[in-house]
């Protein structure tokens, strides 16, 4: 449903992912096919096995070389990757192997870029890699917080890599975002609250263990505040 909305809100691609409430992890095979079937826009695939830090051992780099495999394979347009070591600098050997089982398909490396140890230094070594995009909220909760390095990574970005600011974006922040920044590629989830049209409810039993979230509730991306977004980029 968000992939829909985010089509018809006029987004230009979508961060295909599951459990935003970690941050966001890698969705099933099913769910990249079926988005590449519903929506005409891009759709980038993340490549995560697991909620938690960035540091990752040999299985799990196995479990992320499969799952870019079968992204590849099932249409993904491109690929949103990351991996630290654990004294927080980027794993280039890691990050290198995951980029060739891309096949060429265009490289966003993902909020792992937050808690690198050296931004600007890890900036550079992305942009050597081939990284044309890096998600970032500049190294603060919320981009709104992380402005000041935000701006800093847009000026040394240069032409061939593009900061996205991510976190905490929404219709209402958006501009100013940009006008701090100078930032023009923004990352949102834009959604709001859905009620289910379920008429039967056990009430004593909970799966949900989001407390911003209702049981039986969905989060799903909104087209109208996707649209409100764009109008007020447009408008710069």
């Amino acid at each position: 449903m968000s992939v829909t909305e985010a089509a018809k809100g006029g987004a230009d691609r979508v961060e295909l992912c599951e459990n935003l409430h970690e941050g966001g992890t890698t969705p099933s095979i099913g769910t990249i096919k079926t988005a590449k079937e519903i929506c005409n826009i891009d759709v980038y695939v993340l490549i995560r096995p697991r909620g938690g830090n960035f540091v990752y051992t040999d299985t799990e780099m196995a479990v992320m070389l499969h799952d870019i495999e079968q992204a590849v394979k099932f249409g993904a347009d491109g690929i949103v990757l990351g991996s630290l070591r654990a004294d927080g600098s980027v794993n280039t050997e890691q990050c290198q192997r995951l980029i060739e089982k891309a096949k060429g398909l265009p490289i966003t490396f993902h909020r792992a870029f937050d808690v690198v140890s050296e931004p600007l230094k890890s900036l550079d070594l992305l942009k050597s890699m081939g990284v044309q995009r890096v998600l970032t909220s500049g190294q603060a909760n919320v981009a709104a917080e992380g402005s000041d390095m935000l701006r800093k990574l847009n000026a040394a970005a240069g032409q061939d890599l593009r900061i996205m600011a991510a976190s905490g974006v929404s219709e209402t922040n958006v501009r100013q975002l940009a006008a701090e920044t100078g930032v023009r590629s923004f990352h949102a989830s834009m959604r709001t609250l859905i009620s289910s049209s379920i008429s039967y409810s056990y009430q004593k039993i909970r799966f949900n263990s989001i407390n911003s979230i209702p049981e039986n509730c969905l989060k799903v991306s909104n087209s109208t505040k996707i649209k409100e977004l764009i109008t007020k980029l447009e408008e710069l």
